[in-house]
């Protein structure tokens, strides 16, 4: 028997403030932010003592103590212990790629209820040493000893003491995302002052949704911080031009601190369920996750690391026979002002859609007044793996204000892979009825 597909409710979501990398989260680990960010939810929603079929998601930069890391942070919630946890990780689409997971059980009636979500510390990144002192250290601890151990330990040499610094660089290629980015930036002739300029609407939108208190419902205090400690009210355009180069210090490089995404800790959370549940719980619905899209693309072979998304879109906008240009907001994830840039320059490009996205005619552009109006990632940070999270809950409330529309999210993620994602507020149905 044939189950017809049950449409995805998003209620919404909550994130701790995120804080640049060694500032004020610097103590925390990704347990303690996953579980502070799943709390807030609990608390926002009166979810305390029930039961959420899954909760899933992950982190990036991990210790091996975080294997279990979904599950341990439900045992830390008020949630009830029958709650499984999923740990799984998709670089910087892993709270994105788990709310789809999520989705695609809900749509065809295996669970009601879940919960993706994602936390990052760059702050508690695991420092490794040489792996012939790692086998040494291994060694020594099978001898049943004191003597035994000590002689093993005996013959190491200072080299093999010096700590091997974490690292996100690209195996394949042995560039890191900012240089690749660069190459990105030269390819579509993307200027710095784009760049600089993109940085400073973002800053200056994520401070407005701050000081207006629309950030007040999404964002719950951790460790006494209120807010993200990156935004920027005071920026100044003038002062970000004046910046040096970080990734191509020649005089051709674009991508600078403060045009590109800080090292982030924090935690993010999107509560995802069954209309039926919904109702059933009380809880108003926001949104509805329409579909969703996960791709990689050749990347060594040229077409940009973080250009996958433009795929991804391609492939959504086909499969519902919308256009780029039918969505009353747009939440491209900032990894680099330069990546963003790209994107729209690459869905403007005939060549590109006819050789990458296999069309006849190019995406077009869009109306850039709907671009990440409450700031994104430059501003607020980026959490590697809660980024997907925080842009769901968001894009769920804008839809939610507006009383109708679509949003289009799209996030890049290392690797040469992208996600992205369609949603659509929950009152556009009621407005339909009602004509």
């Amino acid at each position: 028997m044939t189950k017809s597909l049950r449409r995805v409710a998003v209620i919404g979501g909550v994130r701790i403030p995120f804080c640049r990398s060694g500032t004020l989260y610097a103590d925390h680990s990704n347990l303690e932010m996953m579980t502070a960010a799943l709390n807030g939810l609990v608390d926002k929603y009166s979810l305390a003592g029930q039961h959420i079929d899954e909760v899933v998601g992950g982190a990036v930069v991990t210790h091996s103590k975080d294997w279990n890391l979904a599950r341990e942070a439900v045992l830390g919630t008020k949630l009830a212990s029958s709650t499984p946890g999923i740990t799984m990780t998709q670089a910087c689409g892993t709270s994105l790629q788990a709310a789809m997971g999520i989705a695609a059980k809900i749509a065809a009636g295996q669970i009601e209820s879940g919960i993706a979500v994602g936390s990052d510390t760059t702050s508690d990144a695991p420092i490794v040493f040489s792996k012939k002192f790692a086998r040494r250290l291994i060694e020594a601890n099978q001898k049943k000893t004191t003597l035994d151990k000590i002689k093993v330990l005996s013959g190491t040499k200072p080299g093999e003491l010096a700590p091997q610094p974490p690292a996100t660089n690209e195996p394949r290629t042995g560039l890191s995302m900012g240089q690749h980015c660069e190459l990105m930036a030269k390819q579509w002739k993307v200027p710095r002052g784009e760049q600089d300029q993109l940085a400073y609407e973002s800053h200056h939108k994520a401070a407005e949704a701050f000081s207006s208190g629309y950030m007040d419902d999404l964002v719950v205090p951790f460790d006494g911080v209120f807010r993200d400690n990156n935004v920027r009210d005071d920026v100044e355009l003038e002062k970000l031009g004046t910046l040096k180069t970080v990734f191509d210090k020649s005089d051709e490089g674009t991508l600078t601190a403060a045009n590109s995404t800080p090292l982030t800790d924090g935690a993010a959370a999107v509560l995802l369920c069954s209309e039926d549940w919904a109702r059933a719980h009380g809880l108003p619905i926001k949104a509805f996750l329409v579909d969703a899209q996960h791709i990689g693309n050749d990347f060594v072979g040229g077409d940009g690391l973080l250009m996958a998304p433009t795929i991804a879109v391609a492939k959504l906008l086909e499969r519902n026979g919308l256009t780029l240009q039918d969505f009353d907001f747009y939440e491209i994830h900032e990894a680099f002002a330069a990546q963003v840039l790209s994107t729209l320059k690459a869905w403007e490009d005939p060549d590109y859609c006819k050789r990458v996205l296999g069309r006849d005619t190019p995406l077009g552009s869009i109306d850039r007044s709907k671009l990440n109006v409450k700031g994104s990632s430059i501003a607020v940070g980026h959490p590697f793996a809660a980024t997907g999270a925080r842009i769901m809950a968001l894009m769920a409330k804008l839809l939610d204000e507006k009383g109708g529309g679509r949003g289009l999210i799209s996030v890049c993620t290392a690797g040469g892979m992208g996600v992205a994602a369609i949603l659509e507020s929950a009152k556009a149905g009621e407005q339909e009825m009602a004509a």
